[in-house]
């Protein structure tokens, strides 16, 4: 009888070592680079979104303000230039940016509409004109939006106001 003996170094299967090819390490780091890269996209397309939003607010309020202004400044130019213009005899109409606009209203409160204002000609302003007291009361309210109608200043669902009120 031979005998064979079959050297083996390694010992049981149990106590094999086997040699790490760091493949699970790979799969995690790239997991974890990814996140860190996603979570840092994200955060920066989070601040633009709002950056956007905002200039577009701070451009709406622009438009809003320089409405209001305009409907000021047209109530007082026809006021002090012409003299007649809010008088209990007056005649009713003013001019403001080349067009003749009917007032609204009798000695002493008068309305007006001035629409078409804005880069884009869709701002409006709503002025009231009020000599009922010691001094005048001009109250301009302006649109960003709304005065795609003459005559007319109805807000939309994004619409700015601004208002500016003025005593002489």
């Amino acid at each position: 009888m031979i005998k064979i003996i079959k050297k083996n170094n390694r010992g049981p299967a149990q106590y094999r070592r086997h040699q790490s090819s760091g493949a699970g390490f790979v799969i995690l780091f790239a997991v974890t680079l990814s996140a860190i890269l996603l979570s840092i996209a994200l955060g920066v397309s989070s601040i633009a979104l709002k950056e956007i939003k905002f200039g577009t607010s701070a451009k709406d309020t622009d438009e809003a303000f320089f409405a209001a202004d305009s409907g000021i400044e047209c109530a007082v130019f026809n006021d002090k230039s012409t003299g007649n213009s809010f008088t209990s005899f007056g005649s009713g109409d003013i001019q403001c940016l080349g067009n003749t606009i009917r007032l609204a209203g009798s000695y002493p409160v008068w309305s007006f509409i001035l629409s078409g204002l804005g880069s884009q000609a869709q701002g409006c302003a709503q002025v009231t004109v009020d000599k009922s007291k010691a001094l005048v009361v001009v109250v301009s309210k302006g649109y960003n939006n709304g005065g795609d109608i003459p005559e007319f200043c109805t807000q939309g669902l994004n619409s700015i106001e601004r208002q500016i009120e003025l005593k002489y």
